[in-house]
């Protein structure tokens, strides 16, 4: 098995999308192994080591096997094995609707262009706010979504401004403002958002909402 057509998975679940503008559609979940970043507030730490290498043949097999239509590719950070551009591309030929779930850190323009692209820039609270790739702006399309995971006034207004900055509201499909779990009131963040009449969508994790931190929902 080389690695050029294969790739380290952790797991591969069918759920609810709890987030972006796919939110409440079943999706299967494709979780790809590693992450380069250490976000305080990653609530995948699990998905650093380990998992178990596949060939893309396989991944995809057990893809169709739950006869779903959305299919969402995330991690760690898929980005970082090379092989995930292979992956992204034959899920796009079959047909289904694909989505990736990418750090902000690394270089987007390799993306097949049929895939819609969620890019979460990272926030102060977060801890690596200085591996934001802010190069990689010009490469988001209309078909593409920007989050960012807020964990204070401060997130909220470092936010704002970088929306305002790089007019990210013109460039993409949505931005969008999700409040850290345990860390921010929704309730502020929603206040915060109405009063500067923010151009933002607002939401909440709904998989957490259903299923709390249990694993592969």
């Amino acid at each position: 098995m080389s690695g050029a057509d294969s790739l380290r998975i952790t797991e591969i679940f069918h759920s609810i999308q709890g987030e972006s503008s796919l939110v409440g559609w079943p999706t299967v979940f494709i979780r790809l192994t590693g992450c380069p970043l250490r976000c305080t507030y990653c609530d995948t730490m699990y998905s650093f080591h380990g998992g178990e290498r596949q060939t893309i043949t396989d991944i995809v097999a057990q893809t169709k096997r739950f006869e779903t239509r959305h299919v969402c590719v995330t991690g760690g950070e898929p980005l970082a094995q090379p092989s995930v551009h292979e992956l992204l591309k034959q899920l796009c030929d079959l047909g289904w609707v694909v989505s990736l779930e990418t750090s902000g850190a690394l270089a987007i323009n390799r993306v097949d262009p049929r895939v819609q692209r969620i890019v979460d820039f990272k926030t102060p609270a977060s801890g690596e706010v200085s591996r934001n790739l802010w190069s990689i702006v010009p490469d988001l399309s209309p078909r593409d979504e920007v989050k960012f995971v807020i964990c204070d006034r401060q997130d909220y207004e470092w936010s704002a401004f970088k929306v305002r900055e790089h007019q990210l509201e013109t460039r993409v499909n949505c931005v969008l403002f999700s409040p850290a779990h345990g860390a921010v009131e929704p309730r502020d963040l929603a206040q915060w958002i109405l009063e500067d009449r923010l151009p933002v969508r607002m939401q909440m994790q709904l998989h957490k909402l259903i299923w709390g931190e249990e694993r592969g929902r």
